[in-house]
């Protein structure tokens, strides 16, 4: 794999903000992926949150210029992540936005707790409506290059004991009821000059250290300079919280961002294992590399 001089990450929208910030608060998340390379830059736009006008709001906030997004990721098919993408293409104003994700984005995908209800990508944000406001999917389950030194990891393989989708989740195949694997779940890694690799993430349902260790696997880079995102370990028992903890510190990153699904307890943990190297994520802010 390629390397990057440079990479910045801005976080657009997350479920927290900083104190007497003007940012505003969602249950989701989206980022800026600023990616530099012999003097070429490229934006990506990592999920969408689920509040398209709050995600606007705050990259107007940001001094974010949404026309300047050269291409969208979805790291899987949640509201919380894709809800509103139409309306962003749209503000972002182009033809052929590469739109990338797992071929099965857009399938049913429901819970039964505390109802019957679809938490996957809604009406309006279908691939018609994707198209029609200039984006151009790109349905891959493989790794894709975005550029040298920026990809996609494909499909997570599941190779630890203790981590697991995070929530019931449900899908339909041949009007018979599955649980959903999450097999769409993906993460962007970046490998940057003198650094090591990025690990991007949404919520983690492949488990955090299985994205880690497939993003090592891919690269063969094993130096790690950060890992960000939601871990989705909200609701999860002490045991896998430790096990995820103790993993990530095996890893040996510079730091750790976590947020969103991570859960106040798991954030705690982590916190106490990796002392400054644990940062709390939240709207606004900025991690450069």
């Amino acid at each position: 794999m390629g390397q990057l001089d440079a990479l910045e990450i801005t976080v657009l929208a997350e479920d927290s903000v900083p104190y007497e910030s003007r940012l505003s608060g969602q249950h989701g998340i989206s980022y800026l992926v600023e990616a530099f390379k012999n003097g070429h830059k490229v934006n990506v736009l990592v999920d969408v949150g689920q509040n398209p006008q709050g995600l606007l709001h705050n990259m107007e906030q940001l001094k974010v210029d949404p026309a300047s997004i050269d291409m969208v990721v979805l790291t899987h098919c949640h509201y919380d992540h894709t809800k509103g993408l139409a309306a962003v293409l749209s503000r972002i104003g182009k033809d052929n936005v590469p739109v990338v994700a797992h071929p099965s984005l857009f399938r049913l995908n429901f819970v039964t707790r505390p109802y019957l209800m679809h938490v996957g990508v809604m009406n309006g944000d279908q691939p018609d409506e994707v198209v029609k406001n200039g984006g151009r999917l790109f349905l891959v389950s493989e790794p894709l290059e975005l550029m040298e030194g920026l990809i996609t990891s494909g499909e997570i393989e599941r190779t630890t004991d203790f981590e697991e989708v995070g929530i019931p989740l449900y899908t339909l195949a041949n009007g018979r009821i599955e649980a959903d694997q999450m097999k769409d779940d993906l993460a962007l890694i970046a490998n940057v000059a003198g650094k090591g690799l990025v690990i991007v993430s949404g919520c983690s349902h492949a488990g955090i250290v299985n994205i880690c260790r497939q993003a090592i696997k891919l690269t063969g880079v094993e130096k790690i300079e950060g890992i960000l995102g939601g871990f989705h370990l909200v609701g999860s028992g002490p045991e896998r919280i430790s096990k995820t903890a103790s993993a990530l510190e095996d890893l040996r990153p510079a730091w750790i961002a976590a947020g969103h699904c991570t859960g106040f307890e798991a954030e705690v943990v982590l916190k106490n294992v990796l002392n400054d190297r644990f940062h709390h994520l939240s709207s606004g802010n900025v991690y450069t590399v």
